[in-house]
């Protein structure tokens, strides 16, 4: 009794300081174990070690660079242009991208080589942007890494063994949204995008073509990103109801061409 009572207390001590949040994208509340301050932190934590599982950066300062200049372009016009983002390549050949809580978004090498233009990188950052604006990574390490370990960050930040440390990295990378918050990403990331001046319809050719390379085999995208009930219909509708496709959007297949697929030799 006892030991339920303090976990009781404690839980209740969590949701009075942390609470209910609002989440931007959905204009729903949600209840939230961490703070957005222990969003930006774990983010700070964590990336070293999931860069390391990943075959660290590609070490090339001008392509990382570049994306990490079309990612900032996604950041500012966020909901929350306040978190620390960043936007890294990583040497990993798998078809993936993915975000922590608090602003650091990875994209793989495996992914960078299947994306044709600027727009369709700008896509997959937009996406994983809004996934750390709506703190769907924060939600989902509370869900399926457990309360037990929000809790522990929440009062010390995470320290522990190299091994505790890249065990809880092994776990962020693997973790899966739900088809809501995938929506969510794609909806919010079309707004992103748009308002950053790239054209929305290359976010349809990026999922027509990870839908088409899952064909052939799973794609680790899907893995940790399911894939919503028409996906294509509803952000092609989302397009044309909210009129975001105008003349002079940007595609940039030549920049991308230059800053990226030349850099990486393909």
């Amino acid at each position: 009794m006892k030991v339920k009572s303090i976990f009781l207390s404690s839980m209740l001590y969590l949701v009075l300081v942390t609470g209910c949040a609002t989440n931007p994208i959905s204009g729903k509340s949600q209840l939230m174990l961490l703070g957005e301050d222990q969003d930006i932190e774990l983010g700070k934590q964590y990336s070293p070690e999931i860069e390391k599982q990943l075959g660290g950066r590609i070490q090339n300062t001008s392509l990382q660079n570049y994306l990490d200049m079309v990612g900032q372009r996604m950041a500012r016009v966020s909901h929350k242009p306040y978190f620390e983002y960043t936007y890294v390549a990583l040497e990993d050949d798998m078809i993936n991208a993915f975000a922590l809580p608090g602003g650091p978004v990875f994209i793989t090498k495996g992914m960078l080589k299947k994306l044709e233009n600027e727009a369709q990188l700008a896509s997959i950052f937009a996406h994983e942007t809004t996934h750390v604006v709506a703190r769907h990574s924060a939600a989902q390490m509370s869900r399926e890494i457990g309360i037990s370990f929000a809790l522990s960050v929440a009062s010390s930040k995470a320290s522990g063994s190299a091994m505790q440390v890249a065990d809880i990295a092994s776990q962020m990378i693997g973790l899966s949204y739900s088809r809501t918050q995938e929506r969510e990403a794609d909806i919010g990331g079309l707004e992103y995008m748009t308002k950053a001046g790239y054209d929305p319809y290359e976010m349809v050719k990026t999922m027509q073509m990870l839908e088409e390379e899952s064909q052939e085999r799973p794609l680790e995208f899907f893995s940790t990103h399911p894939n919503p009930e028409n996906r294509i219909e509803y952000i092609e509708e989302e397009i044309r109801m909210k009129g975001y496709s105008k003349p002079g959007l940007k595609v940039g297949a030549d920049d991308y061409k230059r800053s990226v697929l030349d850099e990486l030799n393909y």
